[in-house]
């Protein structure tokens, strides 16, 4: 029952610090960013010491730090490998349209070779979206603007216009694809932004960030995903921040609460501190465990488990491996400007049984609250930063806490080591787009539901089951009306008539159901 509780729906952003507890020794995966940790270990933020040994409000001056000390080698955005989609939602039947980094990518499942593949989003004959196309027999991805085919190398196999006895067009280097450098990982597909020949083997020299919770049989870890209508700095940092939690989210998420209350929510001071620091991303400390920011996408926090009542084990009690562990790994993926796209999972080593009983949509339901009730903040809160510009944040926002310092730490990165913003390439010019009606802001549908290979079977049979209930109510009503009175007894007729009423109220009542989970469920705060 304990872990059930863990696992309530309400558990999406920070555990509930009653039931997690500072370990004595905080599990540190090695090699949290790069090799060059072990042997260039990064000095601790003198930006951050100072926010956590001083009680006075401490407003940080970023750009004015950044050019006190010493250039560092910079981040580069198009020189990393970026996640793309779970392979658990992606339909090996199809191919799949995605944007990230402000590509136009297609993602498609190579039969041939078994592997996902992922290549510009635009077929080299007449620039038609590829992704409107299929898998044909051959199990090669054919546009079908004009039914050029393509293998998994992004060589043009066919050209129907091209007449068999011509020159061979469709070897002519233009004839083909652009293909990314694809991999599977931590069953998430990523590609590398480059379709430039000299990256084709960079799996070989660099690899998407390793997180070994991912990577350990013995952790439960289903994911979910769903694109954000705002940006990927203001998810990033949403993330980094559980101070926001007992208000944002009241009513959904549970947190700890202090002694004597000062409101309703509870909220409280909380510790937080940036302890390691470099182009990388950032290793910080809080109350219940450590957190890691793994540029550009990754926010990773976790924590030791006890065994039983909730108190922290002395040292050396137990054996790692009988530990019980959660991680929270969100995945942030800069998609455009003012849009984003989030990749969750939450691993754990304990309760694994719930995972296999409970259908993965269920857990959604609640994660999809969490995410709409400060989703319309969030979205306004983006476009009233970019009045002042990304890179003048700290001169629009006051964060005088240390409950801030995570944000902090992550302007801080932006500032210093990626140039401000992320770079386009000169695809947007930073405008955001504009907003749209707050039930179209908020929609599910279009922007996890048929995202998500489990809400969308869900959809589908909920819809199926709301159409049967409809036709068992018109079918008992019709019979009644059908069948002479002295054919069929009263309480016969009580009976039929009773099923036909409960089966029209149930199909009301499901369409209700499937309208809020799977639509738009809006989050009133002053209501709540």
């Amino acid at each position: 029952m304990e872990a059930l509780k863990l696992l309530s729906f309400s558990s999406f952003n920070t555990p509930n610090t009653k039931t997690f507890h500072k370990p004595p020794n905080i599990f540190l995966p090695t090699s949290p960013f790069s090799s060059s940790y072990k042997t260039n270990p990064p000095k601790p933020c003198k930006l951050f010491t100072t926010l956590s040994e001083t009680a006075q409000p401490y407003e940080p001056q970023l750009e004015a730090e950044a050019e006190a000390e010493v250039e560092e080698e910079k981040f580069e955005w198009f020189a990393e490998w970026y996640p793309v989609m779970p392979v658990c939602d992606l339909d090996k039947r199809k191919p799949h349209a995605k944007k990230v980094l402000g590509l136009d990518v297609v993602v498609w499942w190579d039969r041939n070779e078994n592997a996902w593949r992922v290549f510009d989003d635009s077929c080299p004959h007449r620039l038609a979206p590829l992704s409107e196309g299929r898998i044909d027999q051959w199990g090669r991805l054919q546009c079908v603007y004009h039914g050029w085919c393509f293998n998994g190398s992004g060589d043009c196999k066919f050209i129907p216009q091209a007449p068999p006895d011509g020159p061979p067009v469709n070897t002519f280097k233009k004839a083909c694809a652009a293909v990314y450098p694809s991999t599977v990982h931590h069953d998430i597909v990523w590609f590398w932004p480059n379709t430039d020949p000299q990256y084709k083997d960079i799996i070989m020299t660099k690899k998407p960030p390793y997180l070994p919770e991912l990577d350990d049989p013995s952790y439960t870890k289903l994911m979910g995903n769903r694109d954000i209508p705002y940006g990927y700095e203001v998810l990033i940092e949403n993330l980094m921040d559980p101070s926001h939690v007992p208000y944002a989210h009241y009513g959904i998420m549970q947190t700890r609460q202090p002694k004597e209350k000062k409101d309703r929510e509870g909220g409280r001071p909380i510790e937080l501190s940036v302890k390691q620091y470099d182009k990388n991303g950032f290793i910080g400390k809080q109350e219940w465990g450590s957190s890691k920011f793994i540029a550009p996408c990754i926010f990773y926090a976790y924590s030791d488990l006890d065994q039983g009542n909730g108190s922290a084990q002395p040292a050396g009690a137990k054996k790692q491996s009988e530990q019980r562990r959660m991680a929270l790994i969100f995945i942030c993926v800069p998609v455009s400007p003012g849009n984003s796209r989030l990749i969750w999972t939450f691993p754990r080593n304990f309760g694994v049984w719930i995972d296999k009983i409970v259908p993965r949509w269920m857990f959604h339901i609640g994660q999809n609250l969490i995410l709409d009730s400060d989703l319309y903040l969030l979205h306004v809160e983006e476009r009233k930063i970019m009045d002042f510009g990304s890179a003048n944040w700290q001169k629009a926002c006051f964060v005088p806490t240390k409950a801030d310092a995570f944000v902090v730490g992550f302007r801080r990165w932006l500032n210093k080591y990626a140039g401000g913003q992320i770079d386009w390439r000169g695809k947007f010019d930073g405008t955001l787009p504009p907003t749209p009606p707050r039930e179209q802001l908020l929609d599910r549908y279009w922007s996890h539901v048929v995202n998500c290979s489990s809400c969308n079977a869900a959809y589908k049979s909920l819809n199926a089951l709301e159409v049967i209930l409809q036709v068992i109510s018109i079918v008992s009503i019709g019979i009644v009306a059908a069948t002479k009175q002295n054919m069929m007894s009263a309480a016969v007729r009580t009976t039929v008539v009773s099923l036909a009423v409960v089966c029209f109220a149930a199909s009301k009542w499901l369409a209700h159901f499937i309208y809020k989970i799977f639509h738009y469920h809006d989050y009133n705060h002053a209501l709540r």
